[in-house]
């Protein structure tokens, strides 16, 4: 396997593990909200320094991996990743995380009328 064909798969690989780092961090985020209540007005402005922060990593793996050029399959690998990342991971986090509220939300309620 030539050397070229090496770095496009280790880029490609860089692509999607950024995905999921990102959504890693968004999920932090929605987990800050259920655990301590937002308006929109801090909503809005977590979501767009999240934003700025996304764009400035992408953009540093192109120029830092690439020498800035753009590739379209490595812009296409982050939003792989991240819809990965949300679809096998982030739904089933959310699902126990879920459960885990209703249980302590009943444990809480019983423990407060004794």
């Amino acid at each position: 396997m030539s050397e070229r064909i090496r770095y496009e798969l280790l880029l490609t690989g860089l692509s999607l593990v950024m995905g999921g780092w990102l959504m890693i961090v968004y999920d932090s985020l929605r987990l800050l909200r259920l655990l301590i209540h937002h308006n929109s007005l801090f909503m809005g402005m977590e979501d767009f320094f999240y934003w700025i922060y996304a764009g400035g990593a992408v953009f540093m793996l192109l120029y830092e991996q690439n020498d800035g050029s753009f590739r379209f399959y490595a812009v296409a690998g982050v939003f792989l990743g991240m819809a990965a990342y949300d679809r096998f991971v982030s739904r089933i986090f959310f699902r126990c995380l879920k459960k885990f509220s209703r249980w302590f939300k009943i444990t809480r309620k019983g423990n407060s009328g004794s």
